[in-house]
Order: C-alpha cells, then sequence, then structure tokens
C-alpha cells in the first residue's frame, strides 16, 4: 500500500455525513473540479449528480449502506451497496479528484465487495456505468467485471440525475462474481 491508501478509515455514514458526501460526489464527476481527476462525467453530462435527499435516503435505506471512507477526519471516498437477493448493487462510487490514480479505489472496491460478502452472503456485485465511459468501464474490467450487454435507458428529462450533453446516454450492466 502506498501513502493514498494507508490511514483510512471506513464506516457506515450518519446523516450528518451529507453535505460532504454530496460535495464528494459532486466534485468527482462534475463540473471543472472534477476534471482534476479521471471519472468526470463533465463532458457528457452538466447539473447535478445527486443531492442531499437522493444521499439521506441511501443513507437511510434499510437494505443498504452508504460506506465512507475518511483519511486524517476528512471524507476522501464513498460507495453506495444495496442488498438486493443473491447480489448486491454498487453506486454512487466517488474519490476525492486529487487522490485518483494511486490505489485508494481499489481499496475502497474491494473493502466493499468484502463487506457485500461478509453482511449478506451475496454471489455477485452488480453496477451499472454509463454505457460511453469506455475509461471506467476498463478500469471496472480490470478489477473483474464483465460487461452484460443489457442496457437500460438514461433517465432523459429528469434533472435530478443531471443533464446530457449527447443523446445517446444510456446504462450497461457489469457484474463481478464474488469468491
Amino acid at each position: 500500500m502506498d501513502s493514498t491508501t494507508t490511514g483510512l478509515a471506513f464506516r457506515d455514514a450518519v446523516d450528518t455525513d451529507v453535505d460532504a458526501l454530496v460535495a464528494l460526489v459532486e466534485s468527482a464527476y462534475r463540473g471543472d473540479a472534477s476534471r482534476a481527476g479521471w471519472t468526470t462525467e463533465a463532458d457528457i453530462l452538466e447539473g447535478q449528480r445527486t443531492d442531499p435527499e437522493g444521499v439521506l435516503q441511501v443513507i437511510k435505506s434499510p437494505d443498504g449502506r452508504l460506506l465512507t471512507v475518511e483519511r486524517d477526519g476528512r471524507i476522501v471516498a464513498c460507495c453506495h451497496l444495496e442488498h438486493r437477493g443473491d447480489h448486491a448493487y454498487f453506486g454512487m462510487f466517488a474519490v476525492s479528484p486529487t487522490l485518483q490514480g494511486a490505489g485508494l479505489g481499489k481499496a475502497v472496491m474491494a473493502e466493499a465487495e468484502r463487506r457485500a460478502r461478509a453482511a449478506w452472503g451475496v454471489s455477485e456485485m452488480h453496477m451499472t456505468v454509463i454505457s460511453v465511459r469506455d475509461d471506467l468501464i476498463a478500469w471496472y474490467e480490470r478489477r473483474g467485471y464483465r460487461r452484460t450487454g443489457t442496457m437500460t435507458p438514461f433517465p432523459y428529462g429528469d434533472e435530478r440525475f443531471g443533464v446530457p450533453q449527447r443523446d445517446d446516454l444510456q446504462f450497461e450492466l457489469l457484474v463481478k462474481p464474488l469468491l
């Protein structure tokens, strides 16, 4: 482990984390601040990625958790885990843009997978990714996820998910066996 992945504290998010988590997710995906990292969606989506109500709903969900990662008392990453029968869903994955590319995302994903197996005994992790995000999908493939070709439409017209800058957006299901 390098200095980016040492000193991390993993915990479930609480209500008082909402503002910091919204700021983290927005910084990782939208606007000019997101361009400091490689996970930006700024070229394909404008507007919000999430909002306080959406984050609080995830925190309060009885079937899931919002795994929060801190270093030196500051939230630096997060991900949503949800129990869905025989599999878990992985979403709302964000790493502070200035810390991307140094192994923190890999560490968070490994811990999320471990926790999903331990808590729910699931055999697979599922996620959906915007299908035009080739670099991001390739990163997930290097972590053991496979493309399924199963697509769902992007919610055009619902600005809670952002304002699309192109008309070919859809989500692809990625799956990984958890052994």
